[in-house]
C-alpha cells in the first residue's frame, strides 16, 4: 500500500498557515516542541517538515535561533505562479496528454506493471478519497511523465503537481472534487493504462484528455455548488439580522 509520509501533511499545514498570514515573511516559526503539540506529531516529524520547507525555499533554518519564513518574490527561482485550479487543469490537459502519447511509444512491460500496481492501490484506497489516494494519483501521473523518456516533460509535470499541491486555492478545489469522485478517478486512470498497454499514442493521448475533461467539468460543478452554499449562508445571516431588528 502506498502511504503519504506524515511530514508531508505537516508541510501542507504549515504552508497554509504561511499563505493565510499566520506566519508572515520574516517571522519566526514556533519551536519544534510547540509545533509538535499543535499538530499532534513528534518533534522528529516537525524537523523533517522544516527540512522540506527549507529545500522548497519557504523557510530558512538558523542554527541556535530557529526557522524563519522567507520572502518569496514572484520571479524567484522555484516560486509558483498565482493561478486558478482551472488554469492549471487546462495546462495539465495539454502537457500530460502529450506525455501519455510519448509514454505509449516507449512503454515497457516493467512500466505497465508499475502502473498496474498503482491502479490496484488506488482502487482499494478509501472510497471517499483521502491523502493516500491523492499521493497514488500523483505517483501515477509522474510515472507516465518519467516513462515519456523526455526529462523536460518529466520536470514540467513535476512542476504542475507542485502547483496542484502547494497553492491553497488550487488544492482546495481539487480536494472538493477528488473526495467525491474517487471511483471515477480510478476508472479514468484504468482507461489511460489500457491505452498504454496497447502502445497506442493516439488512444493514450485521448484517454488522458478525457480524464482532464471530466475533472474540469466536476470542478465547475463543485465551484458552483460552493458558491450557492455561500449565497445561502449569507442570506441566512441577513434573515437573522432582519428578524432581530424587527423585534427591537
Amino acid at each position: 500500500m502506498v502511504k503519504k509520509r506524515l511530514y508531508q501533511n505537516i508541510v501542507g499545514e504549515i504552508l497554509q498557515l504561511i499563505d493565510e498570514g499566520t506566519f508572515p515573511p520574516g517571522s519566526r516559526l514556533p519551536g519544534e516542541r510547540e509545533l509538535a503539540e499543535r499538530f499532534d506529531v513528534s518533534r522528529v516529524t516537525i524537523r523533517e517538515a522544516e527540512i522540506a520547507l527549507e529545500a522548497l525555499g519557504y523557510i530558512t533554518i538558523k542554527t541556535g535561533s530557529g526557522a524563519y519564513v522567507q520572502s518569496r518574490s514572484p520571479d524567484a527561482v522555484g516560486a509558483l505562479p498565482d493561478v486558478t485550479a482551472f488554469e492549471l487543469t487546462a495546462a495539465r490537459a495539454v502537457i500530460e496528454a502529450e506525455a501519455a502519447a510519448l509514454a505509449a511509444a516507449n512503454m515497457t512491460d516493467a512500466g505497465l506493471a508499475e502502473l498496474q500496481a498503482l491502479i490496484d492501490a488506488m482502487s482499494v484506497a478509501h472510497p471517499n478519497g483521502n491523502d493516500e489516494g491523492d499521493d497514488i494519483d500523483r505517483q501515477f501521473h509522474l510515472a507516465i511523465a518519467r516513462m515519456s523518456g523526455n526529462p523536460v516533460v518529466e520536470f514540467t509535470v513535476q512542476s504542475l503537481w507542485r502547483i496542484r499541491n502547494e497553492l491553497p486555492q488550487v488544492r482546495k478545489v481539487y480536494a472538493s472534487v477528488c473526495v467525491t469522485d474517487a471511483k471515477a478517478r480510478t476508472d479514468e486512470h484504468a482507461a489511460i493504462l489500457e491505452a498504454l498497454r496497447h502502445r497506442d499514442p493516439s488512444a493514450a493521448r485521448a484517454a488522458m484528455r478525457e480524464h482532464f475533461q471530466r475533472l474540469f467539468e466536476a470542478m465547475l460543478v463543485a465551484t458552483e455548488n460552493n458558491a450557492l452554499e455561500e449565497v445561502k449562508r449569507k442570506i441566512g445571516e441577513d434573515r437573522q439580522r432582519f428578524m432581530v431588528t424587527t423585534k427591537i
